[in-house]
């Protein structure tokens, strides 16, 4: 690889650079790191219930998208699963997300929490949204994903109430 560099002295400079370490160091399917799992591979017993809430703003971290795929592994080791999104964590349920129509991706993975979210429902996860969040986003709720629950701004407290009742491992997820 060259770089048009005019300055001799940077070009030089440039390639020595370059050069001090070879690229690619490692050839491709190269292992970077080991595959010991530490933790034994729990699958939920009869009955046992995760919920996720989520307060994270989508696209502004990896916040929401890591929260759904937590929920998305829960739900396929058996756990009865729920999502609640409340307060900023509304807009990760936008059904009207892309650019310049629904749909498109206006960069990679722009609609990557609409289609966990698709995907998660599709295998019988359940998915509520506060209206109050909505509401503070400018939402209404035919903008939400199919399958997303409308949920009163209340139902936030008594939703955690409700699975803790159940036993259920409850992870908060919060982005500040």
């Amino acid at each position: 690889m060259t770089t048009t560099i005019a300055d001799p002295e940077v070009a030089e400079n440039a390639e020595k650079s370059r050069a001090e370490i070879p690229h690619p160091s490692l050839s491709k399917g190269s292992n970077l790191y080991g595959g010991t799992k530490v933790f034994p591979d729990y699958q939920a017993s009869e009955g046992q219930a995760w919920l996720g809430l989520v307060h994270a703003i989508a696209h502004e971290s990896s916040v929401s998208f890591v929260a759904i795929l937590q929920a998305t592994r829960a739900l396929r080791k058996g756990f009865e699963t729920a999502l609640y999104f409340y307060g900023p964590g509304a807009i990760n349920c936008n059904a009207n997300r892309g650019f310049p129509t629904t749909g498109d991706d206006a960069f990679p993975g722009e609609n990557n929490i609409n289609n966990a979210l698709k995907a998660f429902i599709d295998e019988g996860g359940t998915v509520y949204c506060c209206r109050f969040g909505m509401a503070l986003h400018g939402m209404r709720e035919e903008d939400l994903i199919e399958g997303v629950i409308p949920a009163h701004a209340l139902d936030v407290q008594d939703a955690v109430i409700h699975y803790a009742n159940k036993g259920a491992i409850i992870q908060s997820n919060f982005m500040v």
